[in-house]
Formats: C-alpha cells, sequence, structure tokens
C-alpha cells in the first residue's frame, strides 16, 4: 500500500474517549515511517453501519471495532478471515474499493503478548478461562491450537460457558465448569470478564492458584487490577494485564493496512508510562 497523507483510519466504539488506539497507531506510524491519520470516532449505539459505511465512504483506509460494535462489523464486512469467522465478531476492517474485509487479531494479541513478551508457554498446560462473552470468544481458537492438556470455561451462566464447548467441540480438551466444582491448580488463568473492574468478585476457590500460575487480566489500567491483586494475594506466580494485548493486536491490524510490523514494546512501555 502506498502511504500518503491522506489515509485515514479510527477506531469506533461507544464510549470511545478513553481509547489508546489513536496513540498505539500514531507510535506505531511514527516508528515505521508511514504517513496517515488515525481517530476516535463515537458511534451512536444505533448507528454503528451508518457511521462506518460513511467513514468508507469518505475515503477511509480502515477501521479498527471496539465494543459494543464487534458482532456489527462481522455483517458488515464482505469476506472474513478463517479466525474472524470462528470469533464470530470483528475487530478490524478493510476496503480494497471491491470488498468489504474483516478479521479479528484479538487472539493473535493475547498469544504474542503472552509467549513472546512474558515467555508464557500454553502447550501440555492446564488452562482456566473466565467468563464466555465476545472477549472470550475472541481468543479461544488461537488458545486452543496452541494445545494445552486442558482448557476450563467457567461463566457465571453455565449455559453460556457450555455453548461455548459446543461451538468449538472439535477440540477434545475444552469443558465448562461450574466454579465451585473447580478442582486443582491451573498453569494459566485468562480473565476475560470485566467483573473484578466493576467491583463484583469472582467466586474463584483458592485452590486453583499455585506459585507456578499465571494469571492474565485481559483487562488493563494505570494500577493492579482487582484480579490480579486477588491473584497475587493467593500466591500466583505471575500477574499479567491486557495492555500488551492491546498493543499487540493493534500492531497486527497495522500489519494487515500497511504491510509493515511494528516493533511493539517501546509502544507498549509508553503507553505504560501514560497510563501511570
Amino acid at each position: 500500500m502506498t502511504a500518503t497523507d491522506s489515509d485515514r483510519y479510527a477506531v469506533m466504539g461507544n464510549p470511545i474517549g478513553h481509547s489508546k488506539s489513536p496513540m498505539i497507531h500514531s507510535l506505531f506510524a511514527e516508528q515505521t515511517g508511514q504517513h496517515l491519520g488515525y481517530e476516535a470516532i463515537l458511534a451512536e449505539e444505533d448507528g454503528f453501519d451508518e457511521a462506518a459505511s460513511c467513514f468508507f465512504i469518505e475515503g477511509g483506509k480502515g477501521l479498527n471495532i471496539t465494543v459494543p460494535f464487534k458482532h456489527q462489523a462481522l455483517d458488515l464486512a464482505h469476506q472474513l478471515t478463517p479466525r474472524a469467522e470462528k470469533a464470530g465478531a470483528v475487530n478490524t476492517l478493510w476496503y480494497n474499493g471491491e470488498v468489504m474485509h474483516g478479521d479479528n487479531t484479538d487472539g493473535i494479541g493475547l498469544l504474542t503478548d503472552l509467549k513472546q513478551n512474558n515467555q508464557v508457554t500454553i502447550k501440555d498446560k492446564r488452562v482456566l478461562v473466565l467468563g464466555a462473552g465476545g472477549a472470550v470468544r475472541g481468543v479461544l481458537q488461537p488458545l486452543l491450537e496452541e494445545e494445552p492438556s486442558e482448557l476450563v470455561i467457567a461463566n457465571r451462566t453455565q449455559a453460556r460457558a457450555e455453548q461455548l464447548v459446543a461451538e468449538f467441540c472439535e477440540y477434545k480438551n475444552i469443558v465448562a465448569l461450574q466454579f465451585e466444582l473447580l478442582r486443582g491448580h491451573f498453569d494459566l488463568i485468562i480473565n476475560g470478564t470485566s467483573a473484578s473492574l466493576q467491583g463484583a468478585a469472582i467466586p474463584l476457590p483458592d485452590s486453583v492458584v499455585s506459585e507456578n500460575t499465571v494469571c492474565y487480566d485481559m483487562m488493563y489500567s494505570a494500577v493492579e487490577t482487582p484480579f490480579n491483586r486477588w491473584a497475587r494475594e493467593n500466591g500466583a506466580g505471575m500477574q499479567l494485564d491486557g495492555l500488551g494485548m492491546l498493543v499487540e493486536q493493534a500492531a497486527e491490524a497495522f500489519y494487515i493496512w500497511r504491510g509493515i510490523r511494528p516493533q511493539t514494546q517501546p509502544v507498549i512501555e509508553k503507553v505504560r508510562t501514560e497510563l501511570g
């Protein structure tokens, strides 16, 4: 893709004022010598299709999509990547003049942060995933393809967890369990809920954590998240938040759009500094 000053990108959501995506993509562009504009666009909850269509009609090159529009973006795309189809949601759109393409980069963002940035091994490990919403669905296939010995989904609504297991039934090592039925410690626990940031406790038995457990909160904040505080207080060996995942999924979208892969570590450090 030829870089010009008119290349326009954006993130669209509701709310959107908190988004770090404009900062992240501006840092990517500066680092790689790409000339582009990137902004945050607030779309009305019932006006996503119109807002996204107008963005591309006016010459926009690509959109990142955040809550609550990832499922609507799936319907807007004419051609989906296999990972977007399996995730059932789209967080990256681009238009080549004829076809609207959709992808989901959340899973690769999570895996890159775990494996490359933090040297976390998933293969043959016991993994617990908390939650059964869109955030979890978007990362399940990449996690399962790493071949953990077992992947357990625990959710307040058991039926939603069981539905996800049914949708990913080609993987034989995925099960749904109620919180009170969880037994033994896990090597990796991923919090895909927003419960802890909302002040709600997740009813996990302390026994799921050991000194070798990595706890990963897909949420991030300027201070320790409540889930990660719980993990630390219960002796987990490592606590990570989702800032790295945010930057890595953005880097994958930048690569899709621009054909160049930025270095993420300095951007993660810069955003962390800005948060703090």
